[in-house]
């Protein structure tokens, strides 16, 4: 447990789901005040207002679109009207999908890009904006992947978009830093959330999955909150501008562990 996360605001995108939803139930559990986002999610939106409120946590969610500037303006202000402040902004909606790189419509590289990567800037330029005027040492945190390290083919969008991530965070890291402001990564490798729940339903992929991750196991949303939690508080004080990858070892090339390269 992080005390000094008490009472702070909390602000998670694409938070009806998946890892989103961990991390307002987890961010509750640290007794801070968390703000849902979801696009049209509204009942998933709402069981996890319920679980935080049997956690005893304070929250609220608020409907809105990351692509649509008016929006993520509109979501910042909410968690500032009902709660007072802002401390913490994190980006972690995201989407994904499979296509052929030479058959890939512009219509699926442009929704990927401006979900992923235009509304993490969105989310940050708006949280950082807050932090700025009200003189506060906040800290933002973007949702990558092992993806902005490992190429992905067939998702040449979403791994342009997780690369971009991560040249956003170092340079706004960089900017902000003499602010006392910290923006940081999380790069999750595969985790069991709903996005990849027909995947590893399936024997034989899941075991191609783990055969990829030297620690053998498909990772729990839970220790990805864990993480983003850390990163969150004063025991992470010193640390910005980084990706901290929680992938099980993905990123560590696992085809040379010995009797394998």
């Amino acid at each position: 447990m992080y005390s000094d996360l008490e009472g702070k605001v909390v602000v998670i995108t694409g938070s009806a789901t998946g890892l989103g939803r961990a991390m307002g139930v987890r961010f509750a559990k640290e007794k801070a005040k968390v703000v849902i986002n979801y696009r049209s999610r509204e009942s998933e939106a709402n069981d996890v207002l319920e679980e935080i409120k049997k956690v005893g946590g304070a929250a609220i969610a608020v409907k809105g679109d990351v692509t649509v500037e008016s929006d993520v303006i509109n979501l910042i202000q909410s968690a500032v009207k009902e709660f007072g402040t802002l401390d913490v902004m994190i980006n972690n909606a995201g989407i994904e999908n499979a296509v052929p790189s030479h058959e890939m419509p512009l219509e699926d590289w442009n929704k990927v890009i401006n979900t992923n990567l235009t509304g993490a800037f969105l989310g940050s330029r708006e949280a950082i904006k807050y932090f700025v005027e009200h003189d506060i040492k906040g800290s933002v945190i973007n949702m990558s992947s092992v993806h902005e390290k490992i190429p992905w083919p067939l998702f040449v969008h979403y791994a342009a978009s997780k690369g971009g991530i991560k040249l956003m965070t170092e340079t706004l890291a960089l900017e902000y830093a003499p602010k006392g402001i910290r923006v940081n990564n999380i790069g999750p490798g595969a985790i069991n959330t709903p996005i990849n729940a027909e995947k590893f339903a399936d024997p034989k992929q899941r075991a191609d999955v783990e055969s990829m991750i030297p620690m053998g196991y498909i990772g729990k949303p839970e220790e990805i909150a864990a993480v983003a939690t850390w990163l969150s508080s004063a025991e992470a004080s010193y640390v910005t501008g980084i990706t901290l990858f929680a992938d099980g070892g993905m990123t560590l090339y696992p085809s040379f562990q010995a009797g394998r390269g």
